[in-house]
């Protein structure tokens, strides 16, 4: 990685991740990125060139593969569950439409703006993608959260692999959407350290510089980091969300498809225990579907609903500004590395 420090700034995609967030880890040492899900193309571009205006530094910008159409019929189910909560919150579901989130037409963007770094999420892109990437100039990470999908991705010629552990705050980044993916860190990188001589960014629940020398031990050449900046000054998170994590008022966290049809690690709130297990595999239909109800419930104030991301370590959250955090967890796992 070309920066300081082998810390990296995790993609937050819907809100956390700012080209301010983005600009500070970069210029504190660290790695950034801009995380593309959710935004349009053109807005991905106006986030790319407005992170340029903030920094000098290289950063990357992290993609949603297209994940396959989900039953209508199990959605439909769904949507039936749901209705106390319309009923309760007084607005209609939204239209659970599949779309690729402009996968083609974000390519071009960050092939032409010549970005540093490419990231996916949700899958691996095929060996044309990244061979056309190569060709540009830019470098190719993929997500991975098993030793088979590190294997898949080494195959198609990626540079890196972001392995995602369990501890993980936000979507798993499982090719496949299956609980069996969902493996501690530490291990998850012993074994894909046994397959494969790709460099590895370690990911998942890492809040202390006793985490992140825990995780290069293992075999990373960096770790990256979400939780441990939602709180920042620079990041997007809503106040909801902050207040929520830093009050105290869940005592843990938990997987679900609850809110979008992927697996999430977020806050134990009302939602998540009433509705997991009742969502199907259909992302992003039950990401559009819910829509309505979590902008509802988080514009009257009511935390019991919306998605709230965190990874298992979000009780070690600060809100010191993001470059003091980078520092100081990398000053801490030195130190734990003596």
């Amino acid at each position: 990685m070309p920066s300081e420090l082998p810390l990296v700034q995790a993609p937050m995609a819907g809100g956390p991740s700012t080209p301010a967030l983005t600009a500070a880890v970069a210029d504190a040492g660290g790695y950034g990125f801009v995380a593309a899900g959710y935004l349009s193309a053109e807005g991905l571009r106006e986030a790319i060139a407005t992170t340029r205006t903030l920094t000098g530094a290289p950063f990357g910008v992290n993609l949603f593969v297209p994940s396959p159409p989900g039953d209508p019929g199990d959605v439909a189910r769904y949507a039936a569950a749901l209705q106390p909560e319309v009923k309760r919150l007084g607005v209609a579901l939204g239209e659970p439409r599949w779309e690729d989130d402009a996968y083609d037409a974000k390519l071009d963007v960050v092939e032409l703006a010549r970005v540093h770094l490419v990231s996916f999420t949700f899958g691996c892109p095929t060996p044309q993608i990244i061979e056309r990437l190569h060709r540009a100039g830019l470098q190719v990470a993929v997500t991975v959260t098993s030793a088979l999908e590190a294997q898949l991705a080494a195959d198609a010629g990626t540079d890196l692999l972001t392995v995602q552990g369990t501890e993980a705050g936000g979507h798993q980044g499982s090719f496949a959407d299956l609980a069996a993916n969902h493996r501690p860190l530490l291990s998850l990188l012993a074994q894909i350290r046994e397959t494969t001589d790709v460099p590895m960014i370690g990911t998942g629940g890492v809040m202390t510089g006793r985490d992140a020398a825990a995780v290069l031990g293992a075999g990373a050449i960096a770790v990256q980091l979400g939780t441990a900046l939602l709180c920042t000054p620079q990041a997007g998170t809503s106040a909801l969300h902050r207040q929520a994590l830093l009050d105290g008022r869940y005592t843990d966290t938990i997987l679900t498809r609850a809110y979008s049809g992927r697996f999430a690690r977020g806050l134990v709130n009302r939602f998540a225990l009433e509705h997991d297990g009742q969502a199907p595999p259909a992302y992003p239909e039950v990401h559009h579907l819910t829509r309505p109800l979590r902008a509802a419930a988080a514009q009257a104030g009511d935390a019991s609903v919306p998605n709230l991301w965190a990874g298992t370590g979000w009780r070690q959250l600060t809100t010191g500004p993001a470059a003091t955090i980078i520092r100081r967890i990398a000053a801490d796992a030195r130190q734990a590395d003596v």
